[in-house]
């Protein structure tokens, strides 16, 4: 069955394993996790189990920000007893009965030498050129080449005499919600409530995370 939490990546540090090799590990925070709802197959058609991770604050009249919790939040959050949540998502294919509404959901879900699936937004890069974006390759910089990182020709001139939809060219880059797979958890803190997981996550320090157990399988 699928486990999951919902964390912020805090950085990067390393650690040491117990043969002495020296492992680059991300951290997460994953402290706040409330089950907001129960889905079930009866009523919903599918059987999930619906989580939020991190206060909103109290509803500010004229606020335009997310940070800020309006009356349906509220009043979804009070049936949980607990307040509004700035990040939800739902885990399916989860055992349902092991849940209750209300309940915390801990770091100890996982344990080290789990097998896990991290998702989250990458970060932005504003606007880019194709070799920056497509891993293009440029011209020659010699002085007399008059080609060196623009994209070149993108359409015939006869034949067809359009451009073709998807073509790679310059534009906005990064944004995008990623999913890294397979990453191995190294050690799990329930003092501090994080994770530590090898390698790096998606996203910026800060950004949100969800963890679930490896679509793939755990080894």
């Amino acid at each position: 069955m699928t486990k999951g939490i919902l964390g912020r990546k805090i950085g990067m540090t390393q650690v040491f394993g117990e043969n002495g090799d020296l492992i680059p590990v991300t951290v997460v925070e994953a402290s706040q996790n409330v089950v907001l709802q129960k889905k079930s197959e009866e009523i919903d058609g599918y059987n999930a189990i619906q989580v939020g991770y991190e206060d909103k604050r109290a509803y500010k009249k004229g606020s335009k920000t997310s940070k800020y919790a309006n009356k349906p939040a509220e009043g979804h959050a009070k049936k949980a007893g607990t307040a509004p949540k700035r990040f939800i998502r739902e885990f399916k294919n989860v055992n349902v009965d092991e849940y209750e509404v209300g309940q915390e959901v801990s770091v100890n879900t996982f344990e080290a030498g789990d097998v896990i699936d991290v998702t989250g937004v990458s970060k932005g890069k504003g606007f880019q050129g194709a070799i920056k974006r497509h891993n293009q390759a440029r011209g020659p910089m010699s002085h007399g080449s008059h080609f060196h990182r623009s994209p070149g020709s993108i359409g015939m001139a006869s034949d067809a005499s359009k451009v073709f939809k998807g073509q790679k060219m310059p534009g906005r880059m990064g944004g995008d919600t990623v999913t890294v797979q397979n990453l191995e958890v190294v050690q799990v803190d329930t003092e501090n409530n994080v994770i530590l997981v090898k390698g790096n996550v998606p996203g910026p320090k800060k950004g949100f995370l969800e963890i679930t157990s490896s679509i793939k399988g755990n080894k």
